[in-house]
Order: C-alpha cells, then structure tokens, then sequence
C-alpha cells in the first residue's frame, strides 16, 4: 500500500499530542487528589471513579483519530481493472499440418476448443476479432465486443493448404489501424486503444511475407505479438499415402514475438493450451492500477470516534 498524499500523516503529531495531554491530564488529577489530608473524608466527598475501564472510551477515540488520519494520507492499493477500450485480434492457423494427431483429438480440434474458451471468458468490454491463415489469411470477424459471432467463427473454421504467417500478422495489423480509427472518429479519442494479437500456428510459413518483416510492422506500430506454438516436434500428417512430419518451427515464432515486443508460449495438449490462452486473457484482459482505497478507513475511524465519544458518555457522563 502506497499513500498519494503522506504529508497528511503530520496530523499525527496531534493525536500523539492528545494522547500526551491526556496522560498528563490523569497524573495532575491524581496530584490534586492526592492534596486531601484526610483520605477518609475524600471518600465521602470524591464520587467513586469507574477504575481502570473509564480509559478506554478516549482509547477507542484517538484510535479513531488515528485510522482518519491515515484516511487523509490517501492510502492507495493496486487494483485489477478491466479494459474497456482494448483491441485483440486473434489470428487461428488452419493449414493441413493442423490435422496432426499428435494432440488428440487433432490440433484444429482442440485448437478450436480451447479458442472458444478465451473468447468466452475474454473481459467483456474488449474488441476481439478474428482472422484464420492457411495460404491467405481471411478477416473472419472485425473487432467487437459481441462474442457469439467469434465463437461461431471459430467452431466453422476448416483446413486449408500452405501457411502464410506473415500474411495473417499483416492483415491484423490493417484491421486494429481501420478500427482503431473509427473508434477515433466516433468518440474524438486523441490515442488509438491499445492492441495486441495473439497467435496460434503450429508450423513454418511457406508462403507471403516474412516474419522478420510482419514483426517489424507489429512493432513500428507498438503492437505486441502474443505467440503461441501449438503441438509436438514428432507430428505427422497424411498426404497421398505418403507420412509427412510437421514439427513446430519455434524459432520463427519466437522471433516474432522478440522483434514485436510480445512473448512466446508453447502447449503441447489441449490442457496446456487452454492453460495459455487462460494467462493471456488474464494478462490481456485487465491492466493494474492505483486505486484509492482510503473510504474503509474513513468509516473504520468515524465509528471509532463514535463509539469512543458514546463510551465517554456512558462512563464519565461527559465526552472526554
């Protein structure tokens, strides 16, 4: 817990002075008393005092006092937040190599799964489009914050032959830059929301545009590339008889994810990729921030000072 204002915590200084003055209070009260040569007379005269317990209504006071004062210090915590204004584009490879059997029932399968997932439970107030790549990528859904359409995207999705990373990271960048402009044209926004693509693909590109040119693309325009490496190096897929394997080309991934400013995850099951997608949507879908969080104080120490002048009065008959 930090504090926005700590020159508050001056006030303090009161409170250990009421707390001084108090205690000096009771020994010059004793010292008077004590001033009665005939101790036998101030019992008659002196009323009977409550003892010990008639501390404690001024105890509970100036604690209240204290728990304000640090309510003025404005005590600030870190806060999960939601992000409202977010752009996510998720980018769903769906070439052959995704008919691999190493993840049951198939990657695309699970893949489209484990998708599903992320967008169901993605912070409702963000844009997530989608985009499949196979030899083209294809804008399936443009940024919303309606998700029916995602998922059924998702669970439509079929494969295709040739892969073209390159392509799909291009074609996610247009449609955060359209987007990010109309929302700039509709609500006069000065910044463009902040964006971010998340990547699933299991194989190396063979065809388009590099990836070292997409990432510096993603990176000029200050757009992070979340990389996901889906499946296991001993893949393999049919092809007219023939066994072909299809292991993961991490490399080229993490290097997308290093030259855009993003970060590489790798999920060789089902489990493990929902388990990824279930990070990044923590990840993605709050941010952090200081949050005041000084109004628990303010009615711990208001009660505090209640009930302290309440037990003065029914102690002492007076508020101390």
């Amino acid at each position: 817990m930090t504090f926005a204002h700590p020159a508050w915590f001056a006030v303090g200084l009161g409170v250990l002075g009421l707390v001084a003055g108090y205690v000096l209070a009771q020994v010059r009260t004793r010292r008077h008393t004590l001033r009665f040569a005939n101790l036998e007379l101030l019992e008659t005269v002196a009323p009977r005092r409550p003892g010990p317990l008639r501390h404690v209504p001024t105890a509970v006071l100036l604690v209240g006092l204290v728990l304000l004062t640090v309510a003025l210090a404005g005590p600030t915590a870190d806060a999960k937040v939601p992000r409202n204004r977010a752009t996510v584009m998720l980018a769903i490879d769906v070439s052959l190599s995704m008919e691999a059997t190493d993840v049951a029932p198939n990657r695309l399968d699970a893949a489209k799964e484990a998708a599903s997932q992320f967008v169901r439970e993605l912070t409702p107030g963000i844009n997530l489009g989608l985009v499949s790549f196979a030899g083209i990528a294809t804008v399936l859904v443009p940024p919303t914050t309606d998700r029916a359409p995602v998922v059924s995207a998702i669970q439509a999705l079929k494969l295709d032959e040739r892969t073209a990373t390159g392509e799909a990271v291009i074609s996610c960048l247009q449609t955060i830059d359209l987007f990010s402009k109309t929302v700039a044209t509709s609500d006069g926004s000065a910044t463009p929301p902040p964006a971010r693509i998340v990547m699933m693909t299991d194989g190396k590109r063979t065809v388009g545009r590099t990836e070292q040119e997409a990432a510096q693309q993603a990176a000029a325009a200050r757009i992070p590339i979340s990389m996901i490496a889906f499946g296991t190096d001993h893949g393999t897929i049919e092809t007219d008889g023939s066994v072909i394997p299809v292991p993961l080309d991490t490399s080229a991934m993490k290097l997308i994810a290093s030259v855009s400013g993003g970060d590489f995850h790798t999920a060789a099951s089902a489990e493990e990729l929902k388990s990824v997608y279930s990070q990044l949507g923590e990840q993605i879908g709050y941010e952090t921030k200081q949050q005041d969080v000084s109004r628990p104080w303010v009615i711990a120490g208001t009660l505090a000072v209640l009930l302290g002048a309440a037990g003065a009065l029914a102690v002492g008959g007076r508020i101390p």
